[in-house]
């Protein structure tokens, strides 16, 4: 799974092109034993960071050539609440659609040679997750913040705007 990339940047170079006009996303989690809402085994918190910072990777995709996309997670609240199982190995997460919406706090920077072009603090929550058209599977690791983070970035970053005016 990891020669993708590896192919993907080879056949790109082929091409003339390098990896370093491509924008690129640095994600930082601050204090992740302190977020809200994590699940409870190791693995599987490092499953959604892991998720989460690949997502910013495709989101800073978006961006133009040479910007760079660097967040700082200050907090996660995953939709849905996690109820044991007793049963079982794993629990499971259960969605009700009432005060159990997605919540990321963060910090986020778009620079462009060094510069800062865009700039700023969001809490982005979904109250609505549950009432869209579904733009990932059901079974998805993190399906409803990923459809939350889409509609963030084309709302403030996307084509940011020279001087850190939107």
């Amino acid at each position: 799974m990891r020669t993708f990339p590896t192919f993907l940047g080879a056949a790109l170079f082929s091409l003339g092109f390098t990896t370093s006009s491509m924008a690129a996303a640095t994600v930082n989690f601050v204090k992740p034993e302190n977020f809200a809402d994590l699940p409870q085994m190791q693995h599987d918190k490092d499953r959604v960071l892991k998720e989460i910072e690949a997502h910013f990777g495709k989101l800073a995709a978006q961006l133009p050539a040479g910007q760079d996309l660097k967040v700082d997670i200050l907090d996660i609240d995953l939709a849905g609440r996690m109820e044991p199982q007793f049963r079982g190995t794993q629990d499971v997460r259960m969605l009700k659609g009432t005060a159990d919406w997605p919540t990321i706090e963060l910090r986020y920077r778009v620079e462009s040679k060094g510069t800062v072009v865009k700039s700023g603090e969001a809490r982005i929550a979904d109250m609505n997750y549950l009432r869209h058209r579904p733009r990932y599977s059901i079974n998805d690791l993190i399906p409803y913040e990923k459809q939350m983070l889409d509609d963030w970035f084309a709302r403030t970053l996307r084509d940011p705007a020279p001087g850190g005016k939107p």
